[in-house]
């Protein structure tokens, strides 16, 4: 008898409304223990992030997210920001691995970038102090940071993991990236078992560039997080390899990382990878480590074989017949 599974689904406002249904239908058929009930809810632009998709979330405890548009607007907040801020998902999660088959600059490169999501600069406290002169103002408060290290110091330890460093700018920005670092250092002398060095940020940058592999988990307030997480996304062969989770105490969201390409809605070509790897570790984290397995194996292989790879990955096949191939390579 399988047990029941409800995850609250949001298909965002473009081309995850293509991909949603072909990804939860290669869920259920990886096999597992888990009946899968997808509770969908409409979002993205032209439906902002709405009272019944939060209470969704809370009552599921877990969702799968498509990206959104992020309007550009003067009084407009992005509907991923606003996510985060209204479930207090302040631990975004990047994991950067190259996957075999997949093209890359650094096929062995498996590391973790960690992103404190609730402050900085993305708490979007802006005002015009003069015609022509705006202020942004970054946020950093201790509480914050102490949980975002505490987080990241059980995630490395949990996963075993035993290199950590943390991402500043404190030579410039003395007292609110100077306090993330010294709120760091703090926290390491509690992990004794984790290495723990500070790297300024526009030096990690080269670094990633240069010799990625030193890297193992990468701590960062939210602006760089987002900027080092993509990165490292382009090290790695693009976004069909990263997945993305926002975890908070209550709730976690597994989300494509980006990938609206609203040119190809319709039109049975958009490549499948970019939402199905978070369904995979969404399928992990609820202890469904069989058929996350079977759905990795089938990627690989489906990558390796090169002959249903969509035209972002080098091939011509629809999506569908990429689907199909993904779906056929579960049985193997």
């Amino acid at each position: 008898m399988k047990g029941a599974r409800t995850v609250t689904l949001m298909p965002g406002d473009l081309i995850g409304r293509d991909l949603a249904g072909p990804v939860t239908e290669l869920v259920a058929a990886s096999g597992g223990e888990v009946e899968w009930q997808w509770i969908e809810q409409v979002t993205g632009d032209d439906a902002p992030i709405c009272d019944d998709c939060l209470e969704s979330i809370k009552r599921n405890g877990i969702a799968l997210k498509a990206p959104f548009t992020t309007p550009t607007g003067r009084h407009q907040q992005s509907p991923s920001v606003a996510l985060r801020k209204a479930l207090d998902l302040y631990a975004g999660v990047r994991h950067v691995r190259s996957l075999p088959g997949l093209a890359s600059r650094y096929p062995a490169l498996d590391m973790v970038v960690i992103r404190e999501n609730t402050e900085d600069v993305y708490a979007g406290l802006e005002h015009e102090v003069h015609p022509g002169v705006v202020e942004s103002i970054k946020v950093v408060t201790r509480a914050a940071t102490e949980r975002i290290f505490r987080f990241a110091y059980r995630y490395a330890r949990a996963n075993g993991r035993r290199k950590l460093a943390i991402i500043h700018k404190a030579n410039i920005m003395k007292q609110s990236d100077g306090l993330f670092l010294r709120v760091g250092k703090e926290i390491a002398a509690d992990y004794g078992d984790i290495e723990t060095r500070g790297l300024i940020v526009d030096n990690t940058c080269m670094q990633l560039v240069q010799w990625p592999m030193q890297f193992d988990v990468l701590v960062c307030g939210n602006l760089y997080g987002d900027i080092i997480s993509d990165l490292g996304a382009g090290l790695v062969g693009g976004i069909s390899a990263v997945w993305g989770m926002d975890m908070g105490d209550d709730c976690v969201v597994f989300e494509a990382i980006h990938g609206r390409v609203p040119h190809l809605m319709g039109k049975d070509v958009a490549n499948p990878l970019p939402m199905l790897m978070p369904a995979i570790h969404l399928l992990r984290h609820i202890g469904q480590h069989a058929p996350a397995d079977r759905l990795s194996r089938a990627v690989e292989s489906v990558l390796t074989a090169g002959a249903h790879l969509t035209a972002d990955l080098g091939g011509s096949a629809k999506t569908s017949e990429m689907v199909a191939a993904l779906t056929d390579a579960l049985g193997d």
